[in-house]
């Protein structure tokens, strides 16, 4: 097969950068565990919501976490303190809140779809049924998580390196397995189908209930395929999710590693990217030197395990910086990148922006380089005790951006488990 490829090739071998790369590169991403970087979100356009009344409110904008570690994060939140930042609204009318369906009123919800045929009434009503368990926070069998993949995969394979997603749509950034936030999310942003999703990856891992959100996310997907579209992270990974707690839940949860299994080989299936209207480029991290225009991406194989290096794991784990060119990753994978490289990527593919996530933001959301890149952080409180607050960004059907800023689920509607969370890293 001709053309560009995403096999392990040495980097002096990958198609050239028109910018200067760094002279060395960490082998690893789990030998060297940096910090976050600070930073300010912009302060308009926000909507926030406060998780026990259930009213928006406008918010000033926190500080970033200081440094490297989360004691940091948990230090700037105790000072931060609630006095004097919240002023209350009325919570719009829920008719304007959501999205219609198709833009008309009483649009009826996609039903769902399968390549080769139509699924059995029997089937779509075992898995609503599943889905509604998912809700609950309740485990379905291991019988049915196999079940679920197959089909999930039958759906994802069809699916592009950059699939194509109309407006209006929900973006959001990670989520690490923090179940109660996500219905959270679900409560402000609304919920499938009414809403069209993006959910740019990191789905597992950090938190208490990675495999029920991760399931739910997957059984939406393929109830409502064309209401929700899911694309990998970091760690989406067989490698990181050993380490940073995803194995060792499906394992505590189910008795055997055979459901980790089963989820992984699904992450191989997910999407790496994707455009909205041609306009708007969401990817889980950012870019690589290896990639200049989106086709390159088209050409991934991305049916495997995430690399250690080249343009698939760049995708995954690179960072915006304020420098210029390429620099050197503390993560130990992907890619700093500056400025100009974001103003070569956009104007060469035609596009605004690049929306992304895997940065912890207390804010919920930080722009960069005059507004061309995004970072949308979408778990409120990380690691239950960050502090942040999160967002997601709507999208209506002329690209107008409304950011809606939430807090985490009230404690009274959420369970801990006595098993404390894995690593306090930010990988």
């Amino acid at each position: 097969m001709g053309g560009w490829s995403a096999s392990l090739t040495p980097r002096s071998a990958q198609v050239p950068s028109p910018h200067p790369l760094p002279p060395t590169s960490f082998s690893s991403p789990i030998l060297r565990l940096q910090g976050w970087r600070s930073g300010r979100g912009k302060g308009k356009g926000r909507r926030v919501y406060d998780a026990t009344s259930g009213a928006r409110r406008n918010w000033p904008p926190f500080a970033s976490a200081a440094g490297p570690e989360v004691e940091a994060a948990v230090a700037a939140a105790q000072s931060r303190g609630k006095e004097g930042s919240k002023r209350v609204r009325e919570l719009e009318p829920e008719s304007q809140r959501r999205r219609p369906l198709c833009g008309a009123e009483g649009a009826v919800a996609p039903t769902l779809t399968r390549a080769g045929g139509g699924w059995a009434m029997a089937e779509i009503s075992d898995l609503d049924r599943q889905i509604e368990q998912l809700r609950r926070c309740e485990l379905i069998k291991e019988s049915e998580v196999k079940a679920l993949c197959a089909k999930a995969r039958e759906i994802l394979v069809e699916e592009s390196n950059v699939q194509r997603v109309d407006s209006p749509v929900t973006v959001c950034g990670d989520i690490h397995g923090q179940f109660y936030d996500l219905k959270e999310l679900f409560r402000v942003g609304g919920d499938v189908p009414e809403t069209n999703y993006l959910f740019m990856g990191d789905f597992v891992d950090r938190g208490f209930y990675s495999v029920e959100t991760f399931l739910l996310l997957l059984a939406l997907k393929v109830r409502y395929p064309d209401r929700i579209t899911l694309i990998r992270g970091n760690h989406e990974s067989r490698q990181i999710t050993q380490v940073y707690g995803f194995y060792d839940e499906c394992l505590r949860k189910y008795g055997s590693v055979t459901v980790w299994r089963y989820c992984t080989e699904i992450f191989d299936y997910l999407s790496l990217s994707a455009i909205i209207d041609g306009k708007i480029f969401c990817v889980h991290g950012g870019l690589s030197p290896s990639i200049q225009t989106l086709d390159q991406i088209r050409t991934i194989d991305r049916k495997q395990e995430v690399p250690h290096d080249g343009p698939m794991c760049d995708l995954l784990w690179s960072d915006p910086e304020d420098t210029t060119g390429w620099g050197v990753s503390p993560r130990g994978a992907g890619y700093l990148f500056g400025s100009d490289v974001v103003a070569q990527f956009n104007a060469a593919n035609d596009i605004d922006m690049i929306c992304r996530a895997h940065q912890l933001v207390m804010e919920g959301y930080k722009w960069h380089f005059n507004e061309t890149v995004l970072t949308v952080w979408s778990a409120p409180n990380y690691c239950y005790r960050c502090g942040n607050v999160a967002a997601i960004l709507e999208l209506d059907e002329h690209l107008q951006k409304d950011f809606i800023i939430f807090e985490a689920a009230p404690q009274e509607t959420r369970g801990i488990p006595s098993k404390k969370p894995v690593a306090d890293y930010f990988l």
